[in-house]
């Protein structure tokens, strides 16, 4: 029985799905708040599928949120993994498909499946997961975003990583080897998050997850629009920091190690075009 509630199938061809989760991989809520920006951009989101929470979370942990209507009437709300399509608002972006939720307790592979079978039935051929780490970046710096694909020629193709890590693991990895083994592409896209300052929101790190999504997919998602919040939240940072001498020094190392390395992802135009290229090059 398959735990995919269906609403409709997308209307557009070959969508890209672009998915994180809150949880170990959303530190400051980064990766979910990029999503979440893209669907609240759209002018009208269209729900697609949802997934069954009730045999993936513990709701002791997860609980549900019961909420009064105007009228009174008592309404409950359950943990949410629910996808929607995006109409594309620039010529010539791709189709969008979006799923901002919450990572199950329980049942990764059956999780993970059901991830796959929306992306299959929806017609997409790839899949982007968006990731917040707590790392060693300053937050007087751009914060870097590594990605990855987990098929060898479009990693090549797009000047990304492959996977190398060998360890337990957490839901994003099950799901990342699920839906490769399904023959759906996957990219993984990864912002480093300063860990002395985690705190929800960032919109530094969700503005670094969209400018580095727009610059692999060509996916328009206006990440400028984050400037001035991404600005104010430094200077946070900038107020706390010149309190304490020891955390000005310690800054001051991380920006040296950041200065002295290259940027985990290339940047150019032709990226995107590649990716597209790549999606030609392999029809479903």
């Amino acid at each position: 029985m398959t735990e995919v509630v269906w609403h409709a199938l997308p209307t557009s061809d070959s969508p890209i799905l672009v998915m994180a989760l809150q949880g170990l991989f959303d530190i400051a809520g980064a990766a979910t708040d990029a999503v979440d920006q893209l669907i609240e951009r759209a002018e009208s989101p269209t729900p697609v599928a949802s997934i069954d929470p009730e045999t993936f979370f513990d709701f002791t942990q997860e609980r549900p949120v019961v909420s009064l209507n105007e009228d009174g009437t008592r309404s409950l709300s359950w943990p949410a993994n629910d996808v929607v399509e995006v109409t594309p608002t620039q010529a010539g972006d791709s189709a969008l498909l979006a799923l901002s939720g919450i990572e199950p307790h329980m049942r990764w592979r059956t999780f993970s499946e059901s991830v796959g079978e929306i992306a299959q039935r929806s017609g997409a051929r790839l899949v982007v997961t968006l990731g917040a780490m707590a790392g060693l970046a300053p937050h007087t710096r751009p914060l870097g975003v590594v990605g990855s694909a987990s098929d060898a020629a479009l990693a090549e193709r797009l000047g990304l990583g492959r996977p190398s890590y060998q360890g337990p693991t957490g839901l994003v990895g099950a799901l990342h080897v699920a839906l490769h083994d399904a023959g759906l592409a996957v990219i993984s896209l990864r912002v480093s998050v300063p860990h002395y300052v985690t705190q929800s929101p960032n919109a530094e790190a969700t503005r670094s997850l969209l400018a580095r999504l727009e610059l692999v997919t060509g996916l328009t998602t206006n990440h400028r629009n984050l400037d001035d919040s991404a600005a104010r939240w430094r200077e946070r940072v900038d107020e706390a920091v010149a309190s304490d001498d020891d955390m000005q020094r310690y800054v001051k190392q991380l920006e040296a190690q950041i200065d002295a390395a290259d940027d985990a992802l290339p940047s150019g135009d032709s990226i995107a075009a590649e990716l597209q290229a790549w999606l030609r090059d392999n029809p479903a």
